[in-house]
């Protein structure tokens, strides 16, 4: 009888968890769009650094470069030749405790050859979210 009793309430609690961690998602996707919106509006760079954690880090040309300031520092360093990147998650997931995920999906990125013309580089990205003190989400991986 306390089974009976104590069933409903598990349901209750299984369900609520279920629904925060679909809110969850939702945040992390809302999150990547921001991220990928900045990008295109403000350029890799400032989109980088903002959305890394403080030991973010990107692999770019077999490098691991780690933290916002080492971030910062190497898009700095590309040549501003009109480059862009849009990509967008096609799966979303997060951590039964709440403050991890994970996101991947298509991306495409586009710059010029040196005559001008758009060379068109496509895959698959994958993002490793945390979710921060202050309650924003960052990555650490990308």
């Amino acid at each position: 009888m306390r089974i009976l009793t104590f069933l409903p309430f598990v349901l209750l609690i299984s369900c609520s968890s279920s629904d925060d961690l679909d809110k969850l998602k939702k945040e992390v996707a809302d999150t990547e769009a921001a991220f990928a919106k900045m990008a295109a509006e403000e350029g890799l760079g400032p989109a980088f650094e903002y959305y890394a954690a403080p030991d973010g880090v990107i692999n770019r040309r077999r490098t691991v470069i780690k933290g916002k300031a080492a971030i910062r520092q190497y898009y700095d360093e590309q040549p501003d030749d009109g480059a862009t990147l849009d990509w967008s998650p096609s799966f979303v997931d997060v951590a039964a405790s709440g403050d991890m995920a994970y996101t991947y999906g298509p991306y495409m990125f586009t710059y010029p050859d040196s005559l001008g013309n758009p060379i068109e580089s496509k895959g698959i990205f994958h993002t490793v979210w945390r979710l921060q003190p202050d309650g924003t989400w960052r990555f650490v991986w990308d």
